[in-house]
């Protein structure tokens, strides 16, 4: 069996602990890239899911960020899921991302609304990975309202049910689920909701199962969370101790079946 390593990962548009968005110079925030992408290369993830990362942000200094840890850790695969955008003086793009190591073979992005700010989503790709094609989705759940995550997650469930039935000749195995859920799964709300219907799809595993993620100087809540199908076994996962954000990264090694 095939080892890999995801890492999910809310980079809080590069601000780091910096409690206000906007506030933080645009050498600050590539000093902080930078410490995130050597993060990345020393955790060795084969897949790195992103969410809050800007393409080019007015509050978050005007550049590419995917582009940048692109740059500083050498993936040759990238792809962007934009869930905001507006033009103008006060200029934001931003959403979802992934960095991978194997080729992104098909990509598509779904944003739950049409604001032009403060949407949430999830990208979902699927990669060449020695031949097989391993479907994941990344995604982005509203932080304050239940009520809108669970549409949020019936979207989501929607969506795969529809990937799955149109997929059914070769599409093999149900999709990697990670992202920043922004509840518990230990409450009734969207991660126990979505949870219970990847079960369905066979046996998920949720990780990590009691790590807190959030805040990261002092966690208290987990918030974070990678959903593994039943073809992803002997898993290990850590949420990592890191201060680069206001979420900790969650890291999960798996070995792939044939």
């Amino acid at each position: 069996m095939q080892r890999l390593r995801i890492l999910t990962f809310n980079i809080a548009h590069g601000r780091g602990l910096t409690p206000i968005q906007g506030l933080t110079l645009a050498k600050k925030l590539r000093i902080n890239l930078r410490r995130i992408a050597r993060l990345i290369v020393k955790l060795k993830p084969d897949i790195v899911a992103l969410q809050e990362i800007d393409q080019n942000s007015r509050w978050a200094g005007n550049f590419d960020q995917l582009n940048y840890l692109q740059s500083h850790t050498g993936y040759q695969h990238t792809v962007f899921g934009i869930n905001n955008r507006r033009e103008g003086l006060l200029n934001l793009s931003y959403g979802n991302a992934i960095l991978s190591r194997h080729p992104i073979i098909e990509s598509e992005n779904i944003v739950f609304g049409s604001s032009r700010v403060g949407e949430k989503g999830f990208l979902y790709v699927e990669l060449d990975v020695a031949g097989r094609r391993l479907p994941v989705l990344n995604l982005h759940l509203h932080y304050r309202s239940r009520v809108h995550r669970f549409r949020q997650v019936e979207r989501i469930m929607d969506y795969v049910t529809g990937k799955s039935y149109d997929r059914r000749d070769h599409w093999h195995m149900p999709p990697i689920v990670c992202g920043d859920l922004n509840n518990s799964v230990h409450k009734p709300d969207a991660t126990a909701e979505l949870l219970r219907y990847f079960m369905l799809h066979g046996a998920y595993s949720l990780h990590p199962q009691d790590g807190l993620t959030f805040p990261s100087a002092l966690p208290s809540r987990g918030l974070d969370f990678v959903f593994l199908p039943p073809a992803c076994q002997e898993a290990r996962s850590e949420v990592v101790r890191s201060f680069l954000s206001d979420h900790r990264p969650v890291l999960v090694d798996f070995a792939l079946e044939e």
